[in-house]
């Protein structure tokens, strides 16, 4: 097994490597039961073995750690790495292959991936980034040695700054296309460091985001020689936008690849009939129209397939067959939706509160907060 580090371990960047490639991995996953069934790591060749940590600790004073598993080899994991290190040292001492994790699922929530979208479908270039960890998707489009960034993570504000620096390219503007509930927003913090003009629709700056500049549905952004449109696709949320550059529709929460977005997370359960009907709205009259060589590009994927190398779009005519939601009449779609939803992301109402400026966390305590799959789409 390839480390990139010590002959005990793997970095969390050599494991993405692996799973990304669909080599088989067997993780053995010493969490408790509660935090492996709320986050875990997914791939198409991806095993996990569950055995707690203190049931390794008990067959040590046995003298028997080996007779919880099979042969291996195994990658173990935990929390930060401290526990999996001595689960798999433990376990080469009784002669079972297994390397742990570098800094467990922390260190994997610090994985970040670039990679091109549709190349055919775009005169610009469009990068996406992609967090194995929560599915998040954020998106450069970069032309004419100018690049605007749609949907920034805070965590990763260097990232994006060192990627843009390597091209060449200007940062211009910074986009969100509506106010997140599943991450903290790199906004301001992004525009900042640049002095690029920070962006969102004029819904999201009526629920109080300050210091930033607004777009409408029907306006353009400007970055190069091309040009972005601005579609107005409420529903997740009020002021909710997409973006279409070209062929390319980087459509946020508004639609994902596997279905729609809740839409509980800003007026809560009260409101959500509501906004599942304006998000129906917005699936058969803004976007059901567009092209069908349309790629979308969404602002998710669903935790099962976050570690996959991609594609991680599909053309708007295969959605629209695929989807319940463009061929459901409103009130099924409304019906199905609210009973769809599932819990909603870790901490949201913190995190909310942080992107809309009520609130301020540190570094340590906003990457927390983060942690976990994002659960912000409903089913079909």
């Amino acid at each position: 097994m390839a480390t990139d580090g010590r002959a005990d371990e793997v970095t969390p960047a050599a494991l993405a490597e692996r799973v990304e490639a669909g080599e088989p991995v067997e993780l053995l996953d010493v969490r408790n039961r509660e935090e492996l069934d709320a986050w875990r790591i997914e791939g198409p060749a991806v095993g996990v073995t569950h055995v707690p940590y203190m049931q390794f600790v008990s067959a040590r004073a046995t003298g028997d750690p080996a007779s919880l598993v099979e042969d291996g080899p195994y990658v173990a994991v935990c929390p930060e790495g401290e526990a999996s290190a001595e689960v798999a040292g433990m376990l080469r001492e009784a002669g079972v292959e297994a390397v742990n994790l570098a800094g467990g699922m922390e260190g994997w929530a610090r994985v970040y991936r670039r990679d091109r979208v549709a190349d055919d479908a775009t005169a610009a270039t469009v990068h996406r980034y992609r967090r194995p960890a929560t599915g998040c998707l954020a998106y450069a489009v970069v032309s004419g040695g100018e690049a605007v960034v749609v949907d920034p993570l805070s965590a990763f504000v260097d990232r994006y700054l060192a990627d843009l620096d390597d091209r060449g390219a200007s940062l211009e503007y910074v986009v969100d296309t509506h106010v997140h509930a599943d991450h903290l927003s790199g906004l301001r913090d992004l525009a900042a460091e640049t002095d690029a003009t920070p962006l969102v629709s004029e819904g999201a700056a009526e629920r109080g985001l300050d210091g930033v500049e607004t777009v409408a549905g029907g306006d353009t952004v400007a970055v190069g020689d091309r040009e972005l449109e601005v579609l107005s696709t409420p529903g997740h949320t009020t002021g909710a936008v997409s973006l279409r550059v070209d062929d390319v529709l980087l459509s946020g929460d508004s639609l994902f690849l596997d279905g729609a977005p809740r839409p509980d997370l800003q007026r809560g359960d009260d409101a959500a009939a509501e906004l599942a009907a304006t998000l129906h709205e917005t699936l058969a009259e803004r976007l059901a129209p567009l092209p069908d060589r349309t790629v979308v590009a969404p602002g998710h994927v669903p935790p099962r397939r976050a570690s996959e190398r991609g594609p991680h779009t599909a053309r708007l005519g295969d959605l629209r067959e695929r989807l319940p939601g463009f061929t459901e009449d409103r009130e099924a779609f409304v019906e199905r939706v609210l009973e769809s939803m599932g819990d909603p992301p870790a901490n949201f109402e913190t995190i909310l509160a942080v992107n809309l400026g009520r609130e301020s966390v540190d570094d340590e305590d906003a990457f927390e907060l983060e942690l976990g799959p994002n659960n912000c789409a409903v089913t079909g």
